[in-house]
């Protein structure tokens, strides 16, 4: 079962992201903190991590850049969510993909099945 590690600071859509992943056959780790995610992926160890970022700023991306930037997680996908309208220069500074909100839930399936393959 492929396991993924979502972070999003909005309860509701951590709740409806985790049972729509859950319905599609996948382990989750729901979390709305960044405060220890790094404990997260060193203990679940997700097949691709979902990252809420609200905006393409040095402070909105650190935790995006310091996961890509540590050897023992840069093979994991990240894929962005925002809401910002210029969230794809996230894909430039450290996402492998960005999913701008709101999001179509199959599509939020389609292209996290696409990274959990390849891993």
């Amino acid at each position: 079962m492929k396991k993924i590690l979502v972070l999003e600071k909005n309860p509701d859509i951590l709740d409806l992201i985790g049972i729509v992943l859950k319905d599609a056959g996948y382990a989750t780790d729901l979390i709305s903190s960044e405060l220890e995610v790094f404990d997260h992926i060193k203990n679940f160890r997700p097949d691709v991590i979902l990252l809420d970022i609200i905006s393409p700023t040095a402070e909105g991306t650190a935790i995006c850049e310091s996961i890509k930037a540590a050897e023992d997680y840069c093979h994991i996908p990240v894929i962005v969510l925002s809401t910002h309208p210029r969230a794809e220069v996230v894909k430039e500074i450290c996402a492998d993909e960005v999913i701008p909100k709101p999001f179509d839930i199959f599509f939020l399936i389609s292209v996290i099945e696409q990274y959990a393959l390849s891993v």
